[in-house]
C-alpha cells in the first residue's frame, strides 16, 4: 500500500536540539583517533560517558539516601570503591560511592552486582525520551526489578542533566 493509498502523512524525524549537535561536535573534537573503537569502545569517548553517567547516577543515590537520614545522623560521604562490572558494551570500571555506616545500597549497581544487563540502551533512553518521573521509576522496576521513590529518581535526573548539559 501507497501513502496515497492510506492518507497517512510520513512520519518526519525531528533534528537533534543545536546544542546536542555543538555537544557531539566538541566531543568528538576531543577524540585524537577517529575510529570507530576510540568513539564507541569501552575505553572510548561512548564508554568514558556511560562511566561518568552510571557515577553520577550512583552519587545522587548516595545524596538521596544521607538527606533521608536525616541531619541528624553521623552518616555521611566517605569515599569511593572501585568496582567492575560487566556491560553488554563489555567492562565498565566504577567507582561506587560509600558511605560511613555502610548503610548505603545503591540501586543502580547493587552490591555483589556484577553484570548491568540493557545498562547502554536503558538509561541513555530514559534521559533521550525526555520520560516522567513515573515513567521513568515503572522501567527501573521492570529493568531491574527494584522499586525506587520518586524523590530517588528526581535527584538522579537533576544530577545527570548537569553532567550531560
Amino acid at each position: 500500500m501507497t501513502e496515497a493509498m492510506t492518507n497517512k502523512k510520513p512520519k518526519k524525524q525531528k533534528a537533534p536540539p543545536p546544542f546536542l549537535v555543538e555537544l557531539i561536535d566538541q566531543l568528538l573534537a576531543t577524540v585524537q583517533n577517529k575510529d570507530a573503537e576510540s568513539i564507541l569502545g569501552e575505553s572510548g569517548l561512548a564508554g568514558q560517558l556511560k562511566k561518568m553517567l552510571a557515577e553520577r547516577m550512583l552519587s545522587a543515590e548516595l545524596t538521596h539516601h544521607l538527606a533521608s537520614e536525616g541531619e541528624a545522623s553521623k552518616n555521611h560521604r566517605n569515599g569511593t570503591s572501585p568496582k567492575k562490572v560487566l556491560a553488554p558494551g563489555g567492562e565498565l570500571q566504577l567507582d561506587v560511592p560509600r558511605d560511613r555506616l555502610s548503610s548505603f545500597e545503591p540501586k543502580l549497581v547493587a552490591k555483589h552486582q556484577r553484570r548491568m544487563l540493557g545498562f547502554d540502551d536503558h538509561v541513555i533512553s530514559m534521559y533521550a525520551r525526555g520520560m516522567k518521573v513515573r515513567e521513568i521509576q515503572g522501567h527501573l522496576l521492570g529493568l531491574y526489578g527494584t522499586e525506587v521513590s520518586p524523590d530517588l529518581i528526581s535527584t538522579i535526573t537533576d544530577e545527570v542533566i548537569e553532567e550531560v548539559t
